[in-house]
């Protein structure tokens, strides 16, 4: 089975590692998402002694797992170099590498712990990133994951379709929670499995789209036309989304978040 979700790797590289300093002022969900992910985390502390983080970003999870377990000795990864570069500064105790997530540079049964927020749904084939995953682990070691799910954004995902009323929209799409259980093969046995949702609110519809920007979120899909969408189809989406979805609280943008925790076996 390969869930193909056709992410462009590179446009993935080139706009998180360009976005490393404005990253922590607009990803807002992120933390929310990091910080949760190290709440159900510890229910499962086991005193790792040597754990990997994947797609470690500016270190929001870092930081939230030195508070759940301040000894912990961590190798710090990111397919952005910008990233990594930023990281380094930030936690210059640790080991941090560019790394793809799809093909872990890492020998068999290094970490006895593997966590990541936030950066999953950037991947094309997962049931070779937990095989990845499963290689690097020591047996019944923990993967804990976050990442989007299936209904992310469909607010704007439904209103840019909406503006393309005779063509394909080429908006990126999310797994689904029974997706990402399938593609974990035999070796990772699920420990939790759940969705929740998160909802971010912006004034308006540019905001929220600045905010994707800064955080590096923009439509990663190798299917995405070259060039900028047209005014009208702009014109059209904000008008789709403003009726539609405007509340009094101003325009949401909604996360559905997949969490799991994974032992090896």
């Amino acid at each position: 089975m390969t869930l193909e979700t056709n992410i462009n790797k590179a446009s993935v590289r080139k706009n998180f590692s360009s976005q490393a300093k404005d990253y922590d002022r607009y990803a807002v969900v992120q933390q929310v998402v990091a910080k949760r992910l190290a709440e159900l985390l510890k229910a499962y502390r086991q005193d790792w002694s040597f754990g990997l983080e994947i797609g470690c970003g500016t270190g929001l999870l870092t930081q939230q797992l030195l508070t759940l377990q301040p000894e912990l000795q961590l190798m710090l990864s990111d397919i952005a170099h910008g990233m990594t570069q930023y990281i380094k500064e930030s936690f210059p105790q640790f080991v941090a590498c560019d790394a793809d997530a799809a093909a872990l540079p890492f020998t068999a049964g290094s970490f006895d712990l593997v966590v990541s927020s936030s950066v999953y749904q950037w991947l094309n084939d997962f049931p070779n990133a937990f095989r990845q995953v499963s290689h690097v682990l020591l047996s019944n070691g923990i993967l804990a994951l976050a990442l989007f799910g299936e209904k992310t954004l469909y607010e704007l995902r439904d209103s840019h379709r909406s503006a393309l009323v005779d063509r394909e929209s080429h908006v990126q799409s999310f797994p689904s929670r029974q997706e990402i259980s399938a593609a974990l093969g035999e070796q990772l046995e699920i420990v939790e499995l759940r969705s929740e949702f998160e909802v971010e609110w912006h004034e308006n519809v540019p905001a929220l789209l600045k905010s994707l920007k800064k955080i590096g979120a923009q439509n990663a899909s190798k299917k995405k036309p070259r060039g900028l969408a047209s005014r009208k189809t702009m014109h059209e989406m904000i008008a789709h989304y403003e009726n539609r979805y405007r509340t009094a609280q101003g325009i949401p943008a909604t996360y559905e978040v997949i969490y799991l925790i994974a032992r090896r076996r």
